[in-house]
């Protein structure tokens, strides 16, 4: 299946697929800079990661790369947030990066698993 990221600090994939995780974004910023020189065939993120958390230091890492003309090699960044407002900013914030972003809140994919 190639290299899947989840950033989530909750839930996982309901279906058991090999993934790497990441529960906050301090977890999300260093796994992204550990797949820097490698392609990411989909990247799942969520937007509220607990407490004061948030995505926006991945989302920045992002632009940044993008900015100084280097973006990530991504396949996929599918947003699975069920925070509306959060979700759809981050959509616009990466697509004007050029990164091929797309809406997955609601995905049967992502769940919470017992254990």
């Amino acid at each position: 299946m190639g290299t899947v990221i989840l950033i989530d600090d909750l839930r996982s994939f309901v279906d058991g697929r090999p993934a790497e995780v990441a529960r906050s974004s301090a977890e999300g910023v260093e796994l992204l800079r550990r797949h820097r020189a490698a392609r990411i065939d989909e990247l799942w993120l969520d937007h509220d990661l607990g407490g004061d958390d948030t995505i926006w230091p991945v989302v920045e890492l992002l632009e940044l790369a993008a900015f100084e003309e280097r973006p990530f090699d991504v396949g996929v960044i599918l947003v699975h947030s069920a925070n509306p407002a959060g979700g759809a900013t981050m959509l616009r914030a990466l697509r004007r990066w050029g990164y091929p972003a797309r809406l997955a809140a609601g995905s049967p994919h992502v769940g919470y698993v017992d254990g």
